[in-house]
Order: C-alpha cells, then sequence, then structure tokens
C-alpha cells in the first residue's frame, strides 16, 4: 500500500475558457473512503452534486489544480498538439508535488494509446514515478474520479466568473453547445471576448469564414 494518485482533465473539447487539469492523491488504503461520499465520475454527477462533493474530496485528498487559460493553449499550439501540452502541464504538476517514492500515478489519457501518453509525460518528469495512463480512467479508478470533480467545479466556477465579466451566458463553452455558437456568432469579434477564445480551434476558423460568406453578393434586383 502506499499514495495513489488521480489526474484528470475539464473543459479540453471546450472552444472558450480554460482547460483545467486536477489532481487528487490518497492512501491507496483509504479509496474506498471516496466511494462511501459517492464519488464517480464528475459528468455522471449533477451540478449540484459535484459542488456538495468537491469540499469533501478536498477533505479526504490532498488536491491541486492547473488552469490553462484559452490564451496560453492559442500560443502553445503553435508549437504543440493538445496532447503535448496536457502532458507537460501534468508532468509540471507531478515536478512540484514531490510526491514520495512508489507513488503510483492513474491519468485519465486523451491518446488513444494510453502507453504514448506515458511517454510523452516522462520525458518532462525530474523524478520516475509509477504511471498508468488509460481510457476513461475516471470510471476505473476513485481517485481519478475524485480528480475529475476537482477539474470539473474549479473550471465551471471560473467559466460563470467569466459569464459575469462579459455579461452574456454562454452556457458550456463547448464546440457542441448551440448556445455557445450563437453567442460566438454575435460576439466573437469583441474585444472582451478575444482572450477567452482557442483561437486554433478549427471550429472557430470555420465560425469566421462563415461570418465572412454573410457578405456574399446577396440578392439582385
Amino acid at each position: 500500500m502506499g499514495l495513489i494518485v488521480g489526474v484528470d482533465e475539464a473543459g479540453r473539447g471546450c472552444i472558450m475558457g480554460p482547460m483545467v487539469i486536477g489532481f487528487a492523491a490518497i492512501e491507496q488504503s483509504d479509496e474506498h473512503t471516496l466511494r462511501k461520499i459517492g464519488v464517480r465520475d464528475s459528468k455522471k454527477l449533477t451540478a449540484l452534486k459535484r459542488e456538495e462533493l468537491f469540499p469533501q474530496v478536498q477533505k479526504l485528498c490532498k488536491t491541486k489544480h492547473a488552469e490553462i487559460s484559452a490564451h496560453e493553449l492559442t500560443l502553445l499550439m503553435d508549437k504543440y498538439s493538445l496532447n503535448e501540452i496536457e502532458a507537460i502541464k501534468i508532468a509540471e504538476l507531478i515536478n512540484g508535488a514531490n510526491y514520495p517514492k512508489g507513488t503510483l500515478i492513474y491519468i485519465d489519457s486523451p491518446d488513444n494509446i494510453p502507453t504514448n501518453f506515458t511517454k510523452r509525460i516522462e520525458k518532462y518528469l525530474r523524478t520516475h514515478y509509477k504511471i498508468i495512463s488509460q481510457n476513461k480512467a475516471e470510471d476505473l479508478h476513485l481517485v481519478v474520479a475524485a480528480a475529475s470533480i476537482i477539474a470539473k467545479v474549479t473550471r465551471d466556477e471560473k467559466i460563470e466568473r467569466i459569464k459575469k465579466e462579459l455579461g452574456h451566458d454562454f452556457n458550456s463553452g463547448y464546440t457542441s453547445d448551440p448556445q455557445t455558437i450563437k453567442f460566438l456568432q454575435e460576439h466573437m469579434n469583441d474585444a472582451k471576448v478575444q482572450k477567452y477564445l482557442r483561437h486554433k480551434w478549427s471550429t472557430l476558423e470555420n465560425l469566421k469564414q462563415k461570418k465572412l460568406s454573410d457578405f456574399g453578393d446577396g440578392d439582385e434586383g
């Protein structure tokens, strides 16, 4: 038995706002306590339940997170893929944590071949840890589900602050969200909105092209 760490992200597929990576660390012998309070993948919980569990997870686990702003993502994507950016940020968090030797780290992998994601991370580590990257890891390990709650609630709070600043409710910020897309169609050129957009996203480029096409020849006669 020893310390186990779960790692998951929220907001990876968004066109607006930050991506947040959450960490949760707990003694393996205590992981069952997360089940007792109802921890599961954050996507399978209501917003109210996530907010209820957030402080409980913080009490049971040592938690931390990294927020990667839309502006930073735009800059980094000139050089790196999104998977590489996520690996770099995860490695930075691990390097700063000083986990004891023998710590086991479970990570939700965005790579279709999870071992490739492990290799990405290991390139940037100063200390060797046993890392197990898996697809849908939040369904396999309670400690990863706990990390998903940390990431999701932290990101949701940031999104709410952005909405208040902009004075508009764009809902989730995801490319699949009709309310987000409608907001962008109307406001993506607003100066205040620009810093919250992920400018390298193809969805945004498509929207820009669509907006330009609105200024075509029009109807004659």
